[in-house]
């Protein structure tokens, strides 16, 4: 087991692309047992022979449109009107627009490039160091994979067996906290050290429309998430109502869509499609080769290591998603380990719903920590910054977002009353 692991780790260090690097290190774990080679094309297709993922194409293709539509300023402006008097305005701004775009985009990624473009140009002129103005995106933009609609709660019902749509509601409130987490820290800054006022103008003449606009794409991810509660339609039906109100955004509202930005538009989120089916396939043979190994039997010896202390053992699935983030895509480690973990999880009596969001979070954060980090390599190259200036900024806004994940491990009902009481 543990050189199939280091087969992948290697590789991974090495430069070979995730979904190879994977791949490649299960196919040899299966080989081991002398299983056909039938076999792994088998598993390599079954990992995404679900229902659930015909979801994500949809959900991504709509964050498309509405990224090329221009939604990213309507957000900037209209958040500016609410929190950009103060000091340190454009930094609140900056978090209170991440999100408002998870509700849109989903990624995190998405989140950093769009927004990073705006805000890694703006807030330096207005004396915030480039550092500073990288690490409050990138700690903001982690809230994309966790509010609804959430490409990552799709994976995670797949490989879990839990309901889309309690994943989809129960992102909400830890999707705000991770939110106030990073407002807290720059609040603190701005007392503190001192931060600028915001220089972003809006004219008055504008502020109807503009307000009308955002409010529009902020009931957007309610309106979806509404009808797949009240049995409207399923997670895969409101993906496709997605697109079809970004296109009436785009071509109707906004009037800022063309033929040419529809096919820009589908080709990429082909592609990003494309790139997420083949990391889950992969993935999946992997999964299958450690559950061979008897990593399934290691897990549960885990158990008594925790004395049988649901939240004791909660805290060691953070600290071992926190490494994982590190070095493994978050799809690929959700479906590697979420359904080695969840038997334990039931066996502790442990709230499903409340370890998917943690274990969600936790991985999430792996985005803007090195070596590995996305999310810092999107916003280096944007800002032309460094690695190590930028995770020094960061690190105050690390912190607070594990403090908040530990509060919702502490407190269970912060990830399910929502769920519970919508159901």
């Amino acid at each position: 087991m543990a050189w199939v692991a280091s087969i992948s780790f290697v590789l991974l260090v090495l430069g070979v692309p995730i979904a190879f690097a994977l791949g490649l290190a299960g196919t040899f774990g299966i080989w081991q047992f002398g299983i056909p080679p039938q076999v792994i094309i088998t598993r390599f297709f079954g990992g995404v022979d679900s229902f659930i993922f015909l979801a994500v194409p949809f959900y991504i293709l709509a964050a498309e449109l509405m990224n090329i539509s221009g939604i990213t300023n309507r957000i900037v402006r209209a958040t500016s009107l609410l929190v950009g008097r103060v000091p340190g305005g454009t930094a609140y701004t900056n978090i209170t627009a991440s999100v408002l775009f998870a509700g849109v985009s989903g990624s995190a990624v998405a989140d950093a490039s769009a927004l990073g473009r705006f805000f890694l140009k703006v807030m330096p002129e207005e004396g915030y160091t480039p550092e500073y103005a990288a690490a409050v995106t990138a700690s903001s933009s982690i809230v994309g994979p966790i509010i609804p609609p959430s490409g990552l709660a799709i994976i995670m019902a797949a490989v879990s067996g839990l309901s889309i749509v309690d994943l989809f509601l129960a992102g909400v409130i830890p999707g705000l906290i991770m939110g106030l987490a990073c407002i807290a820290v720059v609040f603190i800054t701005a007392m503190t050290r001192g931060l600028p006022k915001s220089a972003i103008k809006v004219e008055r003449s504008q502020m109807p429309r503009l307000l009308l606009e955002s409010a529009i794409v902020a009931i957007l991810p309610i309106v979806i998430v509404g009808g797949m509660v009240t049995g409207a339609f399923t997670a895969t039906e409101g993906g496709g109502i997605a697109v079809f109100v970004a296109l009436v955004l785009g071509l109707v509202i906004f009037r800022s869509l063309s033929i040419a930005d529809i096919w820009q538009a589908v080709v990429v989120s082909t592609r990003v499609t494309a790139t997420i089916y083949f990391l889950v396939a992969a993935a999946a043979i992997l999964s299958y080769a450690l559950n061979l190994l008897g990593i399934s039997g290691f897990v549960s010896a885990m158990v008594p290591f925790f004395g049988g202390d649901p939240t004791l053992f909660l805290i060691g699935v953070v600290v071992l998603m926190l490494i994982l983030g590190m070095f493994l895509d978050i799809g690929a480690a959700l479906i590697i380990f979420v359904p080695l973990l969840m038997p334990t999880i039931m066996q502790l009596g442990i709230d499903p719903i409340q370890a998917a969001m943690v274990i969600m979070l936790t991985l999430a954060m792996g985005l803007i920590t090195p070596p590995f980090g996305v999310v810092l390599f999107v916003l280096m190259k944007i800002g032309n910054i460094g690695l190590a200036p930028l995770f020094k900024a960061l690190l105050p806004f690390i912190i607070a977002q594990l403090a908040a994940i530990v509060l919702l491990v502490l407190v269970p009902e912060l990830s399910t009353w929502l769920p519970d009481l919508l159901n």
